[in-house]
């Protein structure tokens, strides 16, 4: 059986359940309610804090801190947690904070997300897998990102904001509404400037799916008429399509920061549409 390799600086809080295979570096700090399954390593310096589990694999590098309280003056130490999924890495000076009550009561992220260095994950936020937050990304609480997305570094996204799946989000950009899935936005405020089509190839999207997304955004974003009425118009002709309609129920659903429109579109972005 194996023995976790703990540095004599580190401190392990009585009751933390540690996995035979986990590595903790100099002077780092586990709580008394942390649990960590095989394979976790957590770098010097490192904070875990609060209920708070991380997966088999999941990386935390120096001074990155998870599980700590969130910024919410209405919390009073209720026990919320924070769990991060298989794989995971937290990058140097990353923070990842702990739900709130008036939230969902926890911070999740899914299997093998990147949060680079400085990067903040607020309180109830939920990432779904292979996220990635470049440096110094600024989530506000209760941002819900799906999966496959990228955000562009010192990007600052507004509490209660959707980023639907496969979007991209541009360098500096501040992000203030929900950003359809497989869009691409940038600019301060943001807007959509067209679909993530690089992502889309790599990803293995094929023509006849990439088509009508296209086709799909023209008529929503860049039509005319009430957008009631494109809506209604691009389900009847591309609703039937797999994605088109995943974007059509994205809209569809509850929202509390609106939608973010179209903007001025990029060459790259007029040259694919064209």
């Amino acid at each position: 059986m194996s023995v976790p390799q703990i540095h004599p600086t580190a401190i392990v809080e009585e009751g933390a359940r540690i996995a035979g295979s986990v590595v903790i570096g100099p002077y780092a700090t586990v709580g008394a309610q942390v649990v960590l399954d095989e394979g976790v390593q957590v770098g010097a310096h490192a904070v875990l804090d609060g209920v708070t589990h991380l997966a088999e694999g999941v990386q935390v590098l120096p001074f990155a801190s998870v599980g700590l309280p969130p910024q919410d003056l209405k919390y009073k130490g209720e026990p919320t947690r924070v769990e991060i999924g298989p794989r995971s890495i937290i990058r140097e000076h990353a923070t990842v904070h702990r739900g709130s009550v008036g939230g969902e009561g926890i911070t999740r992220l899914g299997a093998d997300c990147l949060i680079m260095c400085v990067a903040h994950v607020g309180h109830d936020c939920q990432l779904e897998d292979k996220v990635i937050l470049a440096n110094n990304v600024m989530l506000g609480g209760h941002v819900h990102i799906g999966d496959n997305v990228f955000v562009g570094g010192g990007t600052a996204i507004h509490q209660s904001v959707r980023i639907g799946r496969q979007a991209v989000i541009g360098g500096m950009s501040g992000v203030e509404r929900d950003v359809i899935p497989f869009g691409s936005c940038m600019g301060n405020r943001a807007r959509l400037i067209g679909l993530n089509l690089i992502g889309l190839k790599r990803r293995g999207f094929g023509r006849e799916a990439i088509n009508a997304l296209r086709a799909a955004y023209r008529g929503l974003f860049l039509g005319r008429g009430t957008f009631e009425a494109r809506m209604a118009l691009v389900a009847q002709d591309q609703g039937s399509q797999p994605q088109v309609a995943e974007i059509l129920a994205f809209i569809e659903a509850a929202s509390r920061r609106g939608l973010m429109r179209a903007g001025r579109q990029t060459d790259d972005a007029e040259a694919e549409a064209a």
